[in-house]
């Protein structure tokens, strides 16, 4: 029995053929849990495009979907962190299940505290990790309200694909933005773990107050986090072989401590 985190699996962003082999990874990882009763936390962007409207959400995922939520009704829910790229929710993710929030989760597992969130800031500026404008602005209520009136679900969707797309070939995350604020964040705080995801670089940082993880990207990496027997690692899911391998670190620390 263990926790197994996961983020950035962007469903939807790539062409039919690699968006559908992503997926049944991803299956195949959610049956392992289960297998191994590993209790699984969803730490955002597992769309590339997600928005609800009042009676209607994008047909993305159904397989990936039904299984979470099979998984769910003989499990329990599970902790879905909403991130930069499915923060959209009109009350879906609860009606299969999910434990749903747009901030962070705070949990304490076999006595030790992890703060889970999927990476791109939090709302609260005591907690020293700003959203960048433009994620501001896309989360606000009046913008999805207007978005939403001015665009019906089949020209939005759309447009939302097209601003992600675009989005994502700008975008660049200076992960050591994440590193800094994982270390003080976790010398303030007593936390043990820090996890989140976001910038899309897997890496482990051991501080002197607690370890940091960023679990990179499920799409290309296949990595993600798994806590059993009172260790936490990043591993790799093989889906051929049905096993989670250890993730060799290479990263290198880009800040001054």
């Amino acid at each position: 029995m263990g926790h197994l985190f996961l983020s950035d699996v962007h469903i939807g962003a790539f062409e039919d053929e690699r968006d559908q082999r992503i997926q049944q990874e991803l299956i195949s990882l959610i049956h392992y849990c289960e297998q191994n009763h590993h209790t699984l936390h969803i730490l955002g962007d597992l769309f590339d495009y997600w928005m609800e409207y009042p009676s209607w959400h994008p047909p993305l995922g159904h397989k990936v979907l039904n299984t979470l939520s099979a998984h769910m009704k003989g499990n329990g829910p599970i902790n879905y962190i909403t991130g930069n790229h499915d923060n959209w929710t009109k009350g879906y993710f609860e009606k299969l299940g999910f434990n749903v929030s747009s901030e962070f989760f705070d949990l304490v597992i076999e006595n030790k505290r992890f703060f889970l969130q999927h990476g791109d800031g939090l709302q609260d500026p005591k907690y020293g990790l700003n959203r960048p404008f433009m994620h501001r602005i896309l989360r606000n209520n009046y913008f999805i309200k207007l978005y939403q009136f001015v665009l019906p679900p089949s020209f939005g969707i759309k447009a939302m694909q097209i601003f992600s797309n675009f989005s994502k070939q700008r975008a660049y995350c200076d992960p050591s933005v994440l590193d800094r604020w994982a270390e003080q964040f976790l010398s303030r705080t007593g936390v043990d773990y820090v996890i989140c995801g976001h910038d899309h670089l897997p890496r482990v940082l051991e501080f002197t107050s607690g370890t940091y993880i960023n679990l990179g990207t499920f799409f290309h990496h296949k990595t993600v986090g798994l806590y059993t027997n009172g260790n936490l690692q990043l591993v790799v899911w093989n889906a051929e072989q049905q096993t989670l391998c250890p993730f060799e670190n290479r990263y290198k620390k880009a800040v001054n401590t």
